[in-house]
């Protein structure tokens, strides 16, 4: 039976409404008529473009389209009228976009969204504007991907499709995250839940759980966001036991188990029961260890190499952690290669970040000849600064934060001990974090800073700034790291009562406690 006008219209209703079991068992009926679907049928444009749709969706994979445009190669595109061209060229935006092809994705979307205007239907360009917004997104370039994301939701709500309004909302809510509106952020993903939750679109409503989960870790409340990834891979795994937004659910519990066994370390090396700890460090590492394995098999099989570096990263930190610094090597080069490859500017970053804290532990392990040690000590200042580089390429802050701090502790090492460098790249991480950054960032970025106070000593610090040596630092910076040297001080003074801090030193008691936090002597 040949596809109709009239189920192309179904199909289309239930993707604005979001009415997805609907959808999926349309697509399941016409299944054989679409898989034998040329160029030549009627309405084929059409069903490709609505096909590519369902795909992001979550409906089966990216090789349903790869085989259908396959057929759509051959044709001449002079040929095929002007809506069908657009049909075709959008279909292959959404595959480059998908198959990590994303400068592609942009190009054609460029392309397309300088035409579309007058000859287009509202809704090709509303989606021709997401896809590029979350192809932006994906690159670290926010404020791109931000101005699309709003295009796309204005014609959303122009065309009265408060679902798939919602479903935009979703991509919205990261991005003004990113900006630091928390709050407007989680009422975001709040609002689309509420709408999407009828719908059974389960894609989209383990996306919103897994967005919890990222917000929620940066704050530092790890148990309460790896709550979240594990909602988020219960809805993923129902319908979509093989999807990249699962794997990636997985890697991010797996990243916030790995710094649940971080805080477990520091209390263990405090003496805090270190029998018991250890063994929960321990467990709570190869737990980590098996979600990014059940993450990498799903990738593998995806072909998705962004999200396959990023288990390596992720596994080359655990590795790293443990001591076995060969396996985090292999690893780090691994994912730098896949980066370097698709030109992931992020998954680089993220790469030499890790690169350069591996010669870092080398070089405090003392560990071979001095040439050795020598080296070490040049590669991880040479990996730091390739991290900043590639940090720089996007509009991602804590990620550019990240790289400040590797390039302060190469810095900072037992062979450069180069201390005003140190406080340099300190001083630009710390501008890039702000108060409700609560995460490891904010804790290495405190090792780093206890460090440098450690080895040019308080008194130092406090002669030079009488003697009017304030380097670069502004009054503002010089008067942070004064309540970071006196507040902890009178904090133990008196019998640490935040109270009696604030009203010894007339400050208000949430800076004493924000004071206290960052140097993680207050949770």
């Amino acid at each position: 039976m040949p596809l109709s006008s009239a189920l192309l219209e179904k199909l289309d209703a239930a993707l604005v409404e979001r009415r997805v079991g609907e959808g999926f068992e349309l697509l399941e009926h016409a299944a054989r008529e679409i898989a034998r679907l040329t160029p030549q049928d009627p309405y084929a444009a059409s069903y490709l473009l609505n096909v590519a749709q369902w795909v992001d969706v979550g409906y089966r994979d990216l090789h349903l389209i790869e085989e259908l445009l396959a057929r759509f190669s051959a044709s001449p595109r002079a040929d095929m009228k002007m809506g069908d061209f657009v049909q075709v060229r959008m279909a292959e935006a959404f595959l480059a976009f998908a198959s990590e092809d994303v400068d592609n994705a942009i190009t054609i979307l460029d392309r397309l969204l300088a035409i579309q205007p007058g000859i287009s239907v509202p809704r090709f360009i509303l989606m021709s504007h997401f896809w590029k917004g979350r192809a932006h997104r994906k690159k670290g370039e926010y404020e791109l991907a931000w101005h699309h994301i709003l295009e796309a939701k204005g014609l959303a709500q122009q065309l009265r499709a408060p679902r798939l309004s919602a479903v935009i909302q979703i991509h919205e809510s990261w991005l003004l995250f990113q900006r630091g509106q928390r709050k407007e952020a989680f009422r975001l993903l709040d609002d689309a839940e509420e709408e999407l939750k009828p719908t059974g679109h389960d894609l989209s409503l383990g996306n919103i759980e897994s967005a919890r989960g990222r917000f929620i870790r940066r704050s530092g409340e790890y148990a309460k966001a790896l709550e979240h990834f594990h909602r988020a891979i219960a809805i993923y795994s129902k319908r979509f036991p093989n999807h990249p937004n699962l794997a990636r659910a997985l890697v991010n519990a797996a990243y916030v188990k790995r710094l649940i066994a971080l805080d477990l370390a520091r209390k263990t090396k405090h003496g805090r029961a270190p029998g018991v700890q250890h063994d929960r460090y321990l467990k709570i590492c190869r737990e980590a260890l098996g979600l990014l394995e059940r993450a990498r098999v799903i990738y593998s099989l995806q072909h998705h190499q962004g999200g396959t570096g990023s288990v390596l990263v992720n596994a080359g930190h655990l590795h790293l952690d443990s001591g076995d610094v060969d396996r985090a090597s292999q690893e780090a080069m691994k994912a730098f290669h896949l980066g370097k490859e698709k030109q992931d500017h992020i998954l680089m970053a993220r790469a030499r970040i890790l690169q350069a804290a591996i010669e870092n532990l080398q070089v405090e392990e003392q560990v071979g000849e001095v040439e050795v040690i020598t080296n070490h000590a040049n590669m991880a200042q040479q990996y730091s600064d390739e991290a900043i580089i590639f940090a720089r390429q996007t509009q991602n802050k804590r990620l550019l934060a990240g790289t400040y701090i590797a390039r302060g502790s190469s810095a900072a090492n037992e062979f450069f001990e180069e201390w005003e460098t140190a406080k340099h790249f300190a001083s630009l991480a710390g501008d890039l974090l702000s108060s409700e950054d609560r995460d490891h960032l904010s804790k290495e970025l405190h090792v780093l800073r206890s460090r440098i106070l450690r080895a040019t000593g308080i008194d130092q610090t406090l002669r030079s700034w009488s003697e009017g040596l304030t380097g670069d630092k502004t009054f503002q910076e010089i008067a942070e790291e004064f309540a970071e040297i006196v507040i902890p001080k009178v904090w133990m003074r008196e019998d640490r009562k935040v109270s009696r801090v604030a009203e010894k030193l007339s400050i208000s008691p949430k800076k004493v406690r924000r004071i206290l936090r960052n140097l993680q002597l207050l949770h």
